[in-house]
């Protein structure tokens, strides 16, 4: 089977992954690399709950391409190191659901006992220490999610 391309680059390029779309791509991006896309999720069920999104046409994970498994080595080292930076998280869920939106993504939420504060808001984790709490979560507007997202950005060391 030919390797997946990709199917957008981010770099100037038209978005035609819905799934990045669906969660604010470009105004929510925090950091790209060459195979991933890493977003704000505007709906937050902890602090810094990010969306990890595949660029490549992959709607089942066995489509994704051996330099894009590669790389998410990168992503995700980038991801852990943001957020223990940023959130101080105790542990980290990856949740890859693909129910409603297709492409291959993850759900990257940083968990933690009791509630982490940011711009004058609480952020709890609901679940702690069982599973996450999808249904509750602080919902971020769109400057919000932007904002969060270019401060995450300023941050980002891959």
């Amino acid at each position: 089977m030919p390797a997946a391309a990709p199917r957008f680059t981010g770099h100037g390029h038209a978005v035609t992954n819905p799934t990045a779309r669906k969660f604010g791509y470009p105004r929510t991006k925090v950091a790209e690399t060459a195979h991933w896309l890493v977003l704000v999720r505007p709906q937050q069920p902890t602090f810094g709950s990010l969306v990890l999104v595949c660029k490549e046409d992959a709607q089942a994970f066995s489509d994704v391409s051996p330099a894009a498994f590669a790389d998410l080595k990168v992503a995700v080292s980038g991801i852990e190191d943001l957020l223990r930076r940023a959130v101080g998280y105790e542990k980290i869920n990856y949740l890859m659901l693909m129910m409603v939106d297709t492409d291959v993504h993850f759900h990257v939420l940083p968990r933690y006992e009791g509630s982490r504060e940011h711009g004058g808001r609480a952020f709890p984790d609901a679940g702690w220490p069982g599973q996450p709490q999808l249904a509750s979560h602080v919902a971020l507007d769109d400057d919000e999610a932007a904002a969060l997202a270019a401060d995450f950005a300023a941050r980002w060391q891959a």
